[in-house]
């Protein structure tokens, strides 16, 4: 390996993880190639919600003035019955303040500000990687066409089904999210929803996000056996209780079936998430299921804490195991604050309805307030 390659750092994948980390080094004045199997993100018409903390990491990156010119802020949210009862709301503005408000937008104005400004020459698409191998100064990939690449790290960030963590370690099996098996989501107008809003039934959960020109976000999941397929009229039968906006809104995006995304719900729990010169981030090392919206913030957390890593060092050494102590603490705050909420949305719903009143703005809070405190 040349000089010119041991000082760059190789990232798989160009999603929002990879793309967070090629700003981030950027930023830094450190070298990187991108490679990114897709040519098209298959879930980029969908949008994304960004907690405060997410967007506090996308003002880290130079984004935030960019980021208030699309989508909308999220100032408010609110929990439901399945028969549209307010358990309890949150005043989002209030919590994060005006500067770092959580915000809603779609996922291909995300991916284009994470790329505003930067030059195309260091990222490849439709190089897919086949093979990982470590070396004693960095890392090396065989791609799918036979090509190889060197780098002085390699940043594992391909997403759940990560091709660089089964490098690293192996076939591992993903775990089941304990919220749900399966979710959808899915573009619709906005049916007069302007807060986020989740109404909750047995085993259902219908979410609703304003974004932007007239149109909202939703996340649907439920856990009746016929939600065990990945047809999204399978679930129709279990919000035949809910109220008519969410029995319409459903009946919209069912009438475009191709417009839906279906989405397993898996997580990743893993015991590292380095080895050598070879990292994972975002959902590679610690996929989790969406209830606090937490998969893209840590994501843009892990390369803002990565990039700084490498920039203060000349030998990177030991940046990924640095990396991995740095970031496991919060993550795994995540995880359990996931599985805190996922447990109560499993309740029978008279008794989930008599306790969210009461722990719903704390579990909020307990949640949130560690993750106010900027990473770098």
């Amino acid at each position: 390996m040349d000089t010119q390659q041991a000082g760059r750092v190789l990232i798989a994948g160009g999603g929002i993880a990879g793309l967070a980390l090629r700003r981030a080094l950027h930023q830094r004045g450190i070298p990187s190639l991108t490679l990114e199997r897709r040519g098209v993100q298959r879930d980029a018409g969908l949008a994304i919600n960004l907690p405060g903390n997410a967007v506090n990491a996308l003002r880290q990156l130079g984004l935030l003035a960019a980021l208030r010119e699309t989508g909308s802020p999220v100032r408010r949210r609110e929990y439901r019955t399945e028969r549209g009862r307010l358990l309890f709301a949150v005043d989002e503005a209030a919590f994060w303040g005006s500067e770092t408000v959580s915000h809603c937008l779609r996922r291909a104005d995300l991916l284009r500000l994470l790329e505003r400004d930067l030059s195309p020459d260091d990222i490849r698409r439709g190089a897919g990687i086949a093979v990982v191998r470590q070396e004693a100064l960095g890392a090396q990939v065989e791609l799918e066409d036979g090509a190889t690449e060197s780098g002085g790290l390699l940043v594992g960030a391909d997403g759940v089904h990560s091709t660089v963590r089964r490098g690293l370690f192996g076939d591992q099996a993903l775990g089941a999210a304990m919220l749900a098996r399966q979710s959808w989501r899915f573009m619709v107008p906005n049916p007069g929803v302007e807060a986020w809003t989740l109404w909750a039934g047995a085993g259902a959960l219908f979410l609703l996000i304003p974004v932007d020109r007239g149109e909202a976000y939703g996340w649907v999941s439920a856990g009746t056996d016929g939600a065990d397929s990945a047809d999204p009229r399978a679930i129709r039968a279990a919000f035949a209780a809910f109220p008519g906006p969410v029995r319409d809104t459903l009946d919209a995006a069912l009438s475009r079936p191709e417009t839906i995304y279906h989405s397993p719900l898996e997580e990743v729990r893993i015991p590292a998430w380095a080895r050598d010169r070879v990292v994972l981030l975002g959902d590679a090392a610690h996929a989790t299921a969406p209830v606090w919206a937490q998969g893209a913030a840590l994501a843009l957390e892990d390369a803002l804490v990565l990039a700084r890593l490498l920039a203060e060092r000349r030998d990177w050494a030991g940046v990924a195991a640095d990396y991995e102590r740095l970031r496991r603490p919060r993550v795994e705050h995540v995880q359990q604050m996931t599985e805190r909420l996922s447990r109560t949305a499993r309740l029978p719903d008279w008794v989930r309805n008599l306790l969210l009143p009461l722990v719903g703005p704390r579990t909020f809070r307990a949640t949130y307030d560690p993750l106010r405190v900027p990473v770098i």
